[in-house]
C-alpha cells in the first residue's frame, strides 16, 4: 500500500530497510586494510600540493626595482 503526499509516493511496507553503508566508514575500513598504500597516496598529495603552492608563490611574487 502505498500513500501519496505532495506528489511524493511513499511506501508503508511494515519490512525493515536496512540504511545503506556510510562511506565514511567504509573508507576508514579501506584505509586500515591498504594502510601503507594509502599513506604514499597521502604523501604524495601533500608533496604536490606544497610544490604546487610553492611555485605558484614563486611565480605571484612581487618585482622590486633595483
Amino acid at each position: 500500500m502505498s500513500s501519496k503526499a505532495d506528489g511524493i509516493e511513499t511506501s508503508t511496507d511494515s519490512t525493515p530497510t536496512t540504511p545503506p553503508p556510510s562511506f565514511v566508514k567504509q573508507a576508514m575500513r579501506n584505509m586500515v586494510r591498504k594502510g601503507s598504500k594509502s599513506l604514499f597516496h597521502l604523501g604524495l598529495t601533500a608533496a604536490g600540493f606544497i610544490g604546487f603552492i610553492l611555485v605558484v608563490a614563486w611565480l605571484g611574487r612581487p618585482t622590486l626595482p633595483q
